[in-house]
């Protein structure tokens, strides 16, 4: 079964509609908290919420300046993210909880209004990742998508803890 470009770049446009979602249950489940609720680990020896947060947007701004690589080189090499050596994460963690989600959010809506203007093709322009053979702008994107679905469900489960959950 063939496929056309139209049809590869509907799945592009899907997962620019999953991160939007995603933002948008990060926004319900940190709402409603105050900074000490939100820095509480509820889970011993676990990211708060607000950790959480923290990571997603130093995660986001890294996975978007190797999109920005992708898109301005050729075949660029992208170093691998090494999470235990985030400077990002630490001066994060100093700023209120407030601010962090506010950059997540505005950084969000920029990357994914950058992202729906781009043709299909651009998607597919590529980078040299030491561990994944097929690396491109929609393999970031991707995988940036399923990464924070993952600490998403570790926000829920975080928070469950601090009462009940917000609709």
């Amino acid at each position: 079964m063939s496929h056309s470009p139209h049809d590869k770049h509907r799945v592009h446009l899907q997962l620019l509609a999953r991160l939007r979602e995603q933002a948008q249950d990060i926004r319900r489940l940190t709402s409603g908290l105050d900074e000490t609720a939100l820095a509480t680990r509820t889970v011993p020896a676990k990211w708060s919420l607000k950790e959480l947060v923290c990571h997603l947007l130093s995660v986001q701004r890294v996975f978007e300046g190797r999109i920005d690589r992708m898109l301005a080189e050729d075949r660029p090499t992208i170093v691998k993210f090494d999470v235990d050596n985030d400077p990002e994460f630490e001066r994060l963690v100093h700023q209120p909880a407030s601010d962090t989600l506010s950059a997540l959010m505005a950084g969000r809506d920029q990357l994914i209004g950058r992202l729906e203007s781009l043709v299909p093709a651009a998607w597919h322009r590529a980078g040299q990742h030491p561990e994944f053979p097929h690396f491109d702008v929609h393999f970031q994107v991707e995988y940036m998508t399923h990464h924070e679905a993952h600490h998403i469900y570790q926000m829920l489960q975080r928070r469950i803890p601090l009462g009940k959950l917000p609709h």
